[in-house]
């Protein structure tokens, strides 16, 4: 396992970090399972585990907080918060008053009395920038969050925020958690420029693009991976993105066989090749997809490898924009842009 520093806070964390959205009711994972998958991925070298409050309604930071009982210490444990928690309005976004209620909500149910890092989970249009730096200073300086970082905002609003920190004198994000994969590289343009301009630690989800690099999804095989069966718009080969995805997986795959590197390898070891990647986040749901991933943990890609994906893939290109989670409201809101 590499150890990279956690963009300029001086933590060392591990270039594979476990990603806990599995555990529970999304990934029918039982304490048991959880547990066990943390314990293997600590034995693996990850000290960095992510979840968040909405994951499973909460029951993810449940898990976690069992599975790590005893051995906190030992652990960069992140979390996040902002996307709903049920239909109350107020239960949701980067207000003070949400942020102060669902940070306590949060550390009961890991069972710890502070977390090391704390990510807001989507910018929130309706608070600003001062509103949320506010409070995340304070709860900092409570001694219950270590640092603080944003999720998948788009470039423009993580130098926005940066900019706010500076004029009121509050501290900053440390680090974004954008989406990033061979088949999604759109943040190569514009988001991954700014984090290495401010120094921001970059924690990349969904590296395996939801399955599609993990060797399951193949030309004339059924889909029948997990994310499928409630996502099926996403793996339907007869959707133009979706075709481009699957055309771009066999040459990959030709690829990976000719540097003698699995799917996973290749994915994995590309995410983390960039410069600006700390670590890429694994959501393993089984022990047998976390040995596969771990097993790219000391994978390290030629030039020539690399040259190959960008045939493939260009740099800088989104397979599948319409998925994309840091569009502007504008740009899904039609009322938003006109008069």
């Amino acid at each position: 396992m590499q150890y990279r520093t956690l963009g300029r806070t001086g933590v060392q964390v591990s270039s594979l970090a476990l990603g806990a959205m599995n555990f529970g009711a999304i990934g029918r994972t039982t304490q048991d399972e959880a547990t066990a998958l943390v314990d293997a991925a600590l034995e693996g070298g990850v000290n960095l585990i992510d979840t968040a409050d909405m994951y499973s309604n909460g029951e993810s930071e449940e898990m976690v907080g069992k599975a790590i009982a005893g051995r906190r210490d030992d652990i960069v444990l992140a979390t996040k918060a902002g996307m709903p928690m049920g239909d109350e309005r107020n239960h949701r976004g980067s207000s003070r008053r949400w942020l102060v209620t669902e940070l306590d909500n949060s550390l009961r149910r890991l069972g710890v009395d502070h977390v090391d890092l704390y990510q807001i989970h989507r910018w929130d249009p309706r608070t600003s920038d001062e509103e949320t730096l506010s409070a995340l200073t304070d709860l900092q300086r409570a001694g219950k969050i270590r640092h603080f970082g944003s999720s998948t905002f788009p470039a423009y609003r993580v130098v926005q925020a940066q900019w706010a920190a500076r004029e009121h004198h509050l501290s900053r994000y440390v680090t974004e958690q954008p989406s990033y994969s061979i088949l999604q590289r759109g943040i190569e343009a514009h988001v991954l420029p700014v984090t290495e301009e401010y120094g921001l630690g970059v924690l990349a989800w969904s590296p395996l693009a939801s399955g599609w690099l993990s060797g399951a999804i193949r030309e004339g095989r059924p889909v029948t991976t997990s994310r499928s069966t409630f996502m099926p718009q996403r793996f339907d080969t007869t959707v133009p993105a979706n075709r481009a995805r699957l055309d771009a997986v066999e040459k990959l795959a030709e690829v990976a066989d000719e540097a003698g590197l699995t799917m996973i390898q290749l994915a994995l070891g590309f995410v983390t090749a960039h410069p600006a990647v700390t670590s890429a986040l694994i959501g393993p749901r089984t022990l047998d997809h976390l040995h596969s991933q771990l097993a790219a943990a000391d994978t390290v890609l030629s030039a020539d490898v690399l040259d190959a994906i960008d045939a493939i893939v260009a740099p800088g290109t989104d397979l599948a924009a319409d998925e994309k989670f840091d569009t502007p409201p504008a740009l899904l809101d039609a009322s938003l842009r006109r008069r």
